[in-house]
């Protein structure tokens, strides 16, 4: 036995009921349950702790090998895209996403789709030499696999030999758009028709994407996000089926695009039960489970306009949870998509993080390392199983295009979106540098002057409810966006006192609660060390230029002063606010002239929205 092993022995095992029992101790009376355990936004319930799952097998997909690192080509200009496509190749990137204008990727950007394009942004792009190519397409640009095809073969390459995964996506695009030009039936013959012809042109495939990243971007579960991406897959192959594909070459016909976002486990967890829930799929197609291809791009609703070098960590720390989950091919969003156009810096950025944690962190040696953590194992069976639960209610509905139509998934997807956005206005989803620590004076970063594309919607026979992609983080942006047009304006932000009662001890930690609650919503915090009296407190409030003042101390401070410095900044013309709870004495301090109180878990943006009418910021 080593000395290590020898120490460790001589301690007695820890068991979770010796855990528990120290829990309880810490929580002095508090409900486990309420303190310790959350719940996912599918209500799936997660533990704080959990022992490791014993008999747990690795889930077969992407064996022990790296991920593809795949970047993005978006700029409108076919000549400006390829100078993109071959720089990225020359520096790290092994594969190439094109995406079109009006894609579910696009983000305002994208190309225009048509042949004399694609040929200039593949120039000098060999696609027979090993090099991954993957088709963000759109609607509007449904030809653009046929061109593709066609400028392979005019430069004589051999497509058995590249790796092309055309990105045709009509159950998405119908789904993003609330509207179909044609009953699905006909769009479902002219799709296989397409997909019939690349593969007589010798494309191996795969041609349909099952593509959860419209659920993802429009506020949806993990398990909505599921459940629309097998039922679409579902569908794929129900009508290749029909067109005469053989069932065991239908399935290489469809591969997966996830979204990937900054929470871990749940990310993780995701991608697994995305692997699980597939196979399960086959062995009910009478098929011998295959991995299927599975694609992840870091999520749209995560990223900010607002101090957005956080979402370099963001975009981290879902590449990890993505080549974690086993990805095959990872896409990171660049850092200041948001804002506008990627600069070549940034762009680097987004390649060069996938390529650290690759080679420098190793992450792709262990083929699905969460295998048997508990916590991750238990997430990944119960997502899956609630994924199952909504899939097979989509397949009751009729199948996946019928249920688009009647808005089964959308109601769904609208109603955790709700959830969601209640959840971030109370700052219980915390945004770091938006909600939750903002910074007023940062700098500007570089994007690139390209205009935004504009893409017309295309004519609808049918329509239904839509799935509209959102950011978490626009509400608050929206609230400094107009601090900023005050600040051009006049020289000033709005502003707010904060009347600091009592010792530096007393009320730094309210005072600092105030500061971050609201230069979130862009009303700045004139800061102070206290004061000997109201009359010195006062004679601040005036000199501030402030017309709002917030009382910040201690519980203590408050019962002996905040009345009385209440009534002083009221009388001296502020609208008053105070920093905790109100509990009972919440009439006697309205009376007194507060207004309005923040704290933990009150509704942040409704509060600084309202300031924002008290104070005329438009």
């Amino acid at each position: 036995m080593s000395d290590d092993f020898r120490l460790a022995a001589e301690f007695p095992p820890t068991t979770e009921a010796d855990w528990r029992k120290l829990v309880e101790a810490a929580l002095k009376g508090a409900a486990f349950d309420k303190r310790l355990v959350s719940k996912t936004y599918d209500g799936v319930r997660v533990e704080p702790l959990y022992p490791r799952a014993a008999g747990a097998l690795a889930i077969s997909g992407r064996s022990a090998v790296p991920w593809q690192v795949i970047q993005r080509v978006d700029h409108p200009n076919a000549k400006a895209a390829n100078k993109q496509a071959l720089n990225d190749l020359e520096n790290g990137a092994t594969g190439l996403s094109l995406v079109f204008a009006g894609s579910v990727g696009a983000y305002d950007y994208g190309l225009d789709g048509t042949k004399e394009t694609i040929a200039t942004a593949l120039d000098g792009v060999y696609l027979d030499a090993g090099i991954a190519l993957e088709l963000d397409l759109s609607a509007q640009h449904k030809d653009a696999g046929q061109h593709l095809a066609t400028v392979l073969k005019e430069r004589g390459g051999a497509p058995e030999k590249t790796q092309i995964r055309f990105g045709f996506d009509p159950l998405g695009a119908k789904a993003r758009s609330g509207s179909s030009p044609l009953p699905w039936s006909r769009i479902a013959a002219l799709f296989a028709d397409i997909v019939s012809d690349l593969s007589e042109r010798g494309f191996a495939g795969p041609f349909a994407v099952a593509d959860g990243r419209n659920v993802h971007a429009a506020g949806g579960s993990e398990a909505q996000e599921l459940a629309f991406a097998i039922a679409n897959a579902v569908e794929y192959l129900r009508l290749f089926i029909q067109a005469g594909t053989p069932l065991e070459a239908v399935r290489k016909h469809v591969w997966f695009r996830l979204a990937a976002d900054a929470d871990e486990f749940l990310t993780i967890a995701k991608f697994r039960a995305l692997r699980k829930l597939w196979a399960r799929i086959e062995e009910a197609s009478g098929l011998k489970p295959q991995p299927a291809f599975l694609s992840a791009e870091t999520a749209w609703r995560m990223m900010s306009t607002r101090d957005p070098y956080v979402n370099m960590l963001r975009s981290t720390i879902a590449v990890t949870a993505a080549g974690l989950g086993g990805a095959d091919s990872i896409s990171a969003l660049p850092f200041t998509i948001a804002l506008g156009l990627a600069d070549p810096f940034a762009r680097r950025l987004a390649r060069n993080m996938q390529l650290v944690l690759l080679e420098e962190s190793n992450l792709f040696r262990v083929a699905d390392p969460a295998a048997g953590a508990g916590g991750i194992e238990a997430l990944t069976s119960e997502i899956a199983e609630t994924a199952w639960s909504l899939f097979q209610e989509i397949e009751a509905a009729g199948g996946a295009a019928l249920a688009i139509e009647r808005g089964l998934l959308q109601k769904k997807v609208a109603a955790t979106r709700a959830e969601r956005l209640k959840a971030v206005a109370r700052r219980k989803d915390a945004l770091t540098g938006v909600s939750d620590y903002p910074d007023l004076g940062e700098l500007p970063v570089k994007v690139l002057d390209v205009a935004r594309v504009t893409v017309p919607p295309m004519p609808a026979s049918i329509t239904f409810e839509s799935l509209p992609p959102m950011r978490l983080a626009e509400p608050f942006e929206a609230l400094r966006d107009a601090s900023d047009r005050i600040l051009a304006k006049t020289g000033a932000r709005p502003k707010v006192f904060l009347a600091n009662l009592g010792k530096l001890s007393d009320f730094t930690a309210r005072a600092t609660f105030a500061k971050n609650f609201y230069e979130a919503g862009g009303i700045e915090a004139v800061t102070n060390d206290g004061f000997k009296s109201q009359a010195d407190m006062v004679a601040a409030l005036k000199k501030s230029g402030a017309n709002l003042a917030c009382l910040c101390s201690s519980d203590k401070v408050y019962e002996s002063e905040a009345s009385g410095a209440a009534k002083a900044l009221a009388a001296a013309g502020a609208v008053v606010h105070l920093a905790g709870r109100p509990g009972d004495s919440e009439q006697a301090w309205r009376q007194a002239g507060v207004k309005d109180f923040i704290y933990m878990g009150c509704d942040a943006l409704s509060t600084l929205r309202a300031v924002h009418g008290i104070l005329g910021v438009k």
